[in-house]
């Protein structure tokens, strides 16, 4: 699949790329990856025109995770309280490590962040909501741009079958922000790494920064039978709320994801868990990803995972007492990464989770007798 839209990188490190048919291949890979990264935002109209070769930016997708069976909730709002604990998630994600880059210029500048990911989510059951609710704060770094986002959640849950249904509403509110003041035009590529052009021309890229404040909803269904199976379904950003300041977008993204949970009879303390993670934007870029763990008596975990065309992935993590603790490592299979370009170091990502159950004693029942008696 060739994408034929480019990021606007500043010339100090991009440059060279520009210029060759291999170069511009690799700024193609970095494209078709971050458009599975981060939150989406289609209509940025930037223009950056190098040696005759323009490029605008495009729109990209939700932040991705290779611990998603761990992250439910931020895909699915038909989750929340599904676990019928009080519990409160964290995530760190540092994405392409390392990312190395030409630097043509000798007063090279910062190019901007490689993607750079935090996650925290806190849902809860709440009996008389006969559901759950939830929290989720993500905070999203990439390049020039620094996304905030925070989501509310609420899901009806009723029994059905040998598990339960319930179905999920979110409301998503995202303010996004952008750095002009990294972005060069066609006029700052003059080719002279000893005088590089320090401002540009173009109108598009005047002024130092520019933030947008969106609405948006998101709905799921998620039906689990717990200890056995889950699948859900949902699709985000209902509206595809865009802000015509910085040219931002939100992608309508649809997720489905499931996951299975078996217990071999001639190992009962062992638990195999596969599951996978489908994705579209716009339903024009497509993703899956396949994970299968193997759990130790409730206490260790560790598996292997594969995104398609991105990352080979190796998971580990810990349960105790109340608390758990993972790591996952991507080895990037595509150009960015060590094995094709010796470009990044791969991906790291942590994870944390907290969960406790608060069991409130039902009343023991009363009765009261009054004994009349009539003449």
């Amino acid at each position: 699949m060739q994408v034929k839209t480019l990021y606007a990188f500043p010339p100090e490190k991009h440059s060279k790329y520009i210029h060759t048919q291999q170069n511009i291949r690799y700024l193609d890979d970095i494209v078709m990856n971050v458009h599975m990264k981060i939150k989406a935002w289609k209509k940025l109209s930037l223009l950056v025109i190098a040696m005759g070769f323009s490029c605008v930016a495009t729109a990209q997708q939700e932040p991705q995770f290779t611990e998603y069976m761990f992250n439910r909730m931020s895909y699915n709002p038909g989750y929340a309280g599904s676990s019928g604990s009080i519990c409160a998630t964290a995530m760190y994600r540092n994405q392409w490590m390392g990312l190395t880059l030409d630097k043509p210029y000798a007063d090279a500048k910062e190019t901007g962040s490689t993607p750079t990911d935090i996650l925290f989510t806190f849902d809860m059951p709440v009996q008389f909501l006969h559901g759950g609710w939830g929290l989720t704060f993500v905070s999203d770094k990439i390049g020039f741009h620094d996304n905030v986002e925070v989501d509310l959640d609420y899901a009806f849950r009723m029994f059905w079958g040998s598990g339960n249904l319930s179905a999920g509403a979110e409301v998503n509110l995202l303010n996004s922000t952008l750095d002009y003041t990294y972005l060069r035009g066609p006029d700052d590529l003059s080719g002279d790494p000893s005088n590089p052009v320090s401002s540009s021309n173009d109108p598009l890229l005047q002024g130092q920064t520019a933030s947008a404040f969106m609405f948006d909803v998101s709905v799921g269904a998620y039906y689990q039978v717990p200890g056995k199976y889950y699948v859900g379904f949902s699709v985000k950003n209902l509206l595809g709320s865009h802000s015509d300041e910085i040219h931002f977008s939100n992608a309508r993204t649809v997720y489905a994801m499931g996951g299975y949970d078996y217990t071999p009879s001639s190992a009962p303390s062992i638990r195999i868990r596969p599951s996978f993670l489908l994705k579209t934007a716009n339903f024009s870029i497509f993703q899956a990803d396949v994970s299968c763990l193997v759990d130790y008596r409730n206490a260790v975990w560790g598996g292997l995972s594969y995104r398609v065309q991105d990352a080979f992935s190796v998971l580990a993590g810990v349960h105790w007492w109340k608390l758990r603790v993972g790591v996952a490592y991507d080895f990037t299979t595509s150009r960015l990464g060590t094995f094709k370009s010796n470009r990044s170091n791969g991906s790291l990502e942590l994870y944390l989770r907290f969960c406790f159950k608060v069991v409130i004693p039902r009343k023991p029942a009363t009765s009261y007798g009054n004994t009349i008696y009539l003449l």
